[in-house]
C-alpha cells in the first residue's frame, strides 16, 4: 500500500530548484510521476511505496540539496524567522552595497578607469579586493549549497555555473568582474522569485475573497450565531448585509439585491438576485439586506473548487515547459564541455595565451547559465492561469492552457449551452376576442399548481408582465395531456396541440397556426373551453444573448467550423443552429452518438473542443482533444471531466480564451528566443576571442529581465474580444 508524503520546501521558487529536487529524490522513489511539484505554494508532494524511503531518508535527502524541507500544514506552525523571509533580499543589497564600495575606493585611490577595468597598476588596493570577494561571497550566499550539491553528484547546473566562473575570476585576479557577476547572478534570482511570487500572490489572493465569518439563524433556537465559515452547517439560512461578502454558496430566500459577481465569474456588471436565484461565496452584495440558504459547506463551495483547481493546476505542465525543462538537461552539460575546450584546446589551437582563453572560457560559464531559459515558460504559465481565474475562466493546467491555441473546431452541445436551459414563453396567440393578457392570466391560473417545466414558463411570464392571477378550483392533472380547472365559474382546459385536437375544437385555421409554431422548434399550449379555443402559447427553449456574438467571435479568430451536437429533435435543433450562426448540426444524438461524432471531428481535423454542460456531455468532452465546461450551470460531472470552465456560463469568453492561449503561447516562445538569442550571440563572440565577461553579464542579466517582465505581462487581465466588445476585470 503506497503512502503519501507532502512537504513544503522553503526555498523552492523556480523550475531550476525543482529540477535539483528531482535529481536528488527520483533514485529514492524510483518514479518521476511519484512526484508533484506546486510552486506557488512550495508544496512537494511524494507517493511513496510502503517499502519505500523513510520521512527521515527524504527530508536528508532534500536538505543535501541545500534547500530546506518540513511536513506540510495548511497553516504555517509558527511565523518564518526574518531570516527566512528576509535573507535572500539582505544578502542581495549586502552584495551590492560590497560592489559599490569597493568600486568606489578603487576609483578613489586610481582613477575610474582603472576601476572600470579592474586593475591597479602593480598593486591592487586591498581594501577594494576585501570588499569584492564580500561582495561574491554574499552573492553567492544561498547558490554555494547547491553549486556544492551539483558538484558531489556530477549534475552541473546553473548554480555550479556561476560559482566556477565566479572563482575562475578571482583566479585571474579579476576582482571587481568577480564580485559583480556574483551580485548580478543574486539579483536575477530574486527577481525571479518576485515574478513566481507576484504570480502566488494573485492566486493566494482568491483565500481572501470569502469573509472569515458568516451570521446564521440557528436550526434549532431561532437565535442568531455568528461562526467560522468552516463552522457553518450545511442547509441553514444565512444573513447578509448591504456591502458584505457573501460566505458560502446558497440560494435566496428572501429580500432582493444586486451582487458583484466578478471575483468569481467576471462579470463587471452587477447582477439581480431575487428569491430562488442562485449565488456564491465571495461575491459582494451591493445594496439591500438579504436571507439566503446554504447549499454547500466551505470547503466545497464554488470559490474552494476553483482554489483547489488552480492550486492542482500546477502538476499538469505545458508541453513548452516540458521541452525547455528536457532541453536544459542537455543544455547545461553541453555548456561545461565547450568551456573546457575553450580552456585547454583554444590556447593550442589559436593565439592569445592561456590566460585569455581561460578568460573566455569564464565568459561561456557566465552566459551559459540556463536561468532564463528555465524560468521562460513556468512564469509564463503561472501567469496566464492566474489571469483566466481572474476573468472567470478555470484552466486545469498549463498543458490545457496551451491548448485552445490550436483547435481547429468546436463542438457545443445545445440545451443549457447555446440556449439557457430552461424554456421560456415565445409567442403568445389569443383566439375568440381574447387579449394577448387575458390569455396569458387563464394559462397562468390553470398552471399555477403545476410543477412542470413548461408550467413553470408560463407562470413566470405572466409574473415578468405584471399579469395577477389565482390558484383555480377542481385543479385535476392528465398524466402526458394537459390539465382541467374551473375557472370564474366555468370549466377550462390546457394542453398539447394533440389535447386541442382531441377535444375537438381545432378548426383548419388553428391547425395551421398550430404547425407553423412547432416548425419554429416550440412546445405548442392549447387554451380552451368545451365549445372554444382561446388561444395558443409557444414555448421553447430560448438562445443565450452572447451565443451569436461568441460563434461569430469564433470564426473571427480563425475557428474553422462550430458544430452544435444535441439529444433535441431536429426541427428545434434547426431552428436554434439558423438562429446561432453554427456550421452544422447533428441532432437525436445518445452520449455515444456524441462521441462518435467527436472522434470524427478529431480524426478529419485533428484539434477539437467539445463544450457542454450536463451528464451526457461528459463522455463527449473526455473524447475531444479539449473539454470545456459551462461552470456555473454545468452539472459537477461534467466540470470534473472538463479541462476548463467557463465559471460566467459566458459563451463569449471561448474567443478570448483562444486569444489568451495564443498570445501566452507567442511569449513562451519570445522568452525562448530571448534567452538563447543574446546567448548565441556573445558566443560568436566567444568564438571570435571578442567577449568580455561584462558582455556576458548584461547579456544574462538582460535575458532574464527580459522574460520575467514580458511573461508578467499576461496578468494584464482585460483583453479586446474579436467582437469589438472587452471582458475581465481591470488588472489595474
Amino acid at each position: 500500500m503506497n503512502k503519501t508524503l507532502v512537504l513544503r520546501i522553503q526555498d523552492m521558487d523556480c523550475a531550476e530548484e525543482v529540477a535539483i529536487l528531482k535529481k536528488a529524490l527520483v533514485p529514492l522513489v524510483g518514479n518521476e510521476d511519484a512526484l508533484g511539484f506546486d510552486l506557488l505554494k512550495r508544496r512537494l508532494t511524494l507517493e511513496i511505496d510502503a517499502n519505500g524511503p523513510a520521512d527521515d531518508v527524504i527530508l536528508q535527502a532534500v536538505a543535501q540539496t541545500g534547500m530546506q524541507a518540513e511536513p506540510w500544514t495548511e497553516q504555517l506552525t509558527e511565523s518564518p524567522s526574518f531570516w527566512r523571509r528576509r535573507g535572500r533580499v539582505l544578502m542581495c543589497i549586502l552584495s551590492g552595497l560590497s560592489l559599490a564600495l569597493g568600486f568606489l575606493a578603487h576609483a578613489t585611490l586610481h582613477g575610474i578607469a582603472a576601476a572600470i577595468q579592474g586593475h591597479g597598476g602593480n598593486q591592487f588596493p586591498i581594501i577594494s579586493m576585501a570588499f569584492y570577494i564580500c561582495a561574491s561571497v554574499t552573492g553567492a550566499w544561498f547558490v554555494l549549497p547547491k553549486a556544492f550539491y551539483a558538484a558531489r553528484q556530477t549534475r552541473p547546473d546553473m548554480n555550479l555555473l556561476m560559482v566556477v566562473a565566479v572563482i575562475g575570476a578571482m583566479a585571474l585576479g579579476e576582482w571587481f568582474e568577480a564580485g559583480t557577476v556574483s551580485f548580478l547572478f543574486a539579483f536575477a534570482l530574486l527577481l525571479e522569485s518576485w515574478s513566481v511570487g507576484r504570480a502566488r500572490r494573485a492566486i493566494e489572493s482568491l483565500l481572501d475573497l470569502a469573509p472569515a465569518t458568516a451570521r446564521y439563524l440557528c436550526p434549532s433556537g431561532g437565535e442568531v450565531l455568528e461562526k467560522l465559515v468552516n463552522e457553518v452547517p450545511k442547509g441553514v439560512t444565512v444573513l447578509v448585509r448591504p456591502g458584505e461578502k457573501i460566505p458560502l454558496d446558497g440560494i435566496v430566500t428572501k429580500g432582493t439585491t444586486t451582487v458583484n459577481q466578478a471575483p468569481i465569474t467576471g462579470e463587471s456588471i452587477p447582477v439581480d438576485k431575487v428569491s430562488g436565484d442562485e449565488i456564491f461565496a465571495g461575491t459582494i452584495n451591493n445594496q439591500g439586506a438579504f436571507e439566503f440558504r446554504s447549499t454547500s459547506k466551505a470547503d466545497d463551495s464554488t470559490l474552494a473548487r476553483i482554489i483547489q483547481m488552480v492550486e492542482t493546476a500546477q502538476t499538469r505542465r505545458a508541453r513548452s515547459e516540458q521541452w525547455v525543462e528536457k532541453f536544459a538537461r542537455i543544455y547545461t552539460p553541453v555548456m561545461m564541455l565547450i568551456a573546457f575546450v575553450v580552456a585547454f584546446a583554444f590556447p593550442l589551437l589559436f593565439s592569445g595565451g592561456w590566460e585569455f582563453w581561460i578568460y573566455q572560457a569564464l565568459v561561456v560559464l557566465v552566459i551559459a547559465c540556463p536561468c532564463a531559459l528555465v524560468i521562460s515558460t513556468p512564469v509564463s504559465i503561472v501567469a496566464g492561469l492566474a489571469t483566466a481565474a481572474r476573468c472567470g475562466v478555470l484552466i486545469k493546467g498549463g498543458s490545457f492552457l496551451e491548448a485552445p491555441a490550436l483547435l481547429k473546431v468546436i463542438a457545443m452541445d445545445k440545451t443549457g449551452t447555446l440556449t439557457k436551459g430552461e424554456p421560456e414563453v415565445q409567442e403568445v396567440v389569443p383566439f375568440n376576442e381574447h387579449t394577448r393578457e387575458l390569455l396569458l392570466r387563464k394559462a397562468a391560473c390553470l398552471e399555477a399548481n403545476s410543477e412542470h417545466p413548461l408550467a413553470r414558463a408560463v407562470v413566470r411570464k405572466a409574473e415578468a408582465e405584471g399579469i395577477e392571477y389565482q390558484r383555480t378550483d377542481n385543479f385535476q392533472s392528465l398524466q402526458g395531456r394537459g390539465v382541467e380547472a374551473n375557472l370564474d365559474g366555468k370549466q377550462f382546459w390546457l394542453g398539447s396541440h394533440r389535447f386541442m385536437h382531441e377535444k375537438g375544437n381545432e378548426t383548419p385555421e388553428f391547425h395551421a397556426i398550430a404547425e407553423a409554431l412547432e416548425q419554429k422548434g416550440c412546445s405548442v399550449i392549447a387554451v380552451g373551453t368545451d365549445d372554444h379555443v382561446c388561444g395558443l402559447i409557444s414555448v421553447s427553449d430560448s438562445v443565450r444573448e452572447e451565443s451569436v456574438k461568441a460563434i461569430r467571435g469564433l470564426k473571427n479568430v480563425g475557428i474553422e467550423r462550430v458544430v452544435m451536437l444535441t439529444g433535441d429533435h431536429a426541427t428545434s435543433a434547426a431552428t436554434i443552429a439558423e438562429a446561432t450562426g453554427v456550421d452544422e448540426f447533428h441532432a437525436d444524438l445518445l452520449p455515444e452518438d456524441k462521441v462518435h461524432q467527436i472522434e470524427i471531428l478529431v480524426r478529419e481535423y485533428g484539434q477539437v473542443a467539445m463544450v457542454g454542460d450536463g451528464i451526457n456531455d461528459a463522455p463527449a468532452m473526455a473524447a475531444a482533444t479539449l473539454g470545456i465546461a459551462m461552470g456555473t450551470t454545468g452539472t459537477d460531472a461534467a466540470i470534473e471531466t472538463a479541462d476548463i470552465a467557463l465559471m460566467a456560463d459566458d459563451l463569449s469568453r471561448l474567443p478570448w480564451l483562444i486569444q489568451h492561449s495564443r498570445r501566452t503561447l507567442r511569449i513562451i516562445r519570445q522568452n525562448v528566443f530571448f534567452a538563447l538569442g543574446l546567448k548565441a550571440l556573445v558566443m560568436v563572440l566567444v568564438m571570435a576571442g571578442k567577449a568580455s565577461l561584462w558582455m556576458a553579464i548584461a547579456a544574462d542579466m538582460g535575458a532574464s529581465l527580459l522574460v520575467i517582465f514580458n511573461a508578467l505581462r499576461l496578468l494584464q487581465a482585460e483583453e479586446e474580444l474579436p467582437s469589438g466588445g472587452r471582458t475581465g476585470p481591470s488588472a489595474n
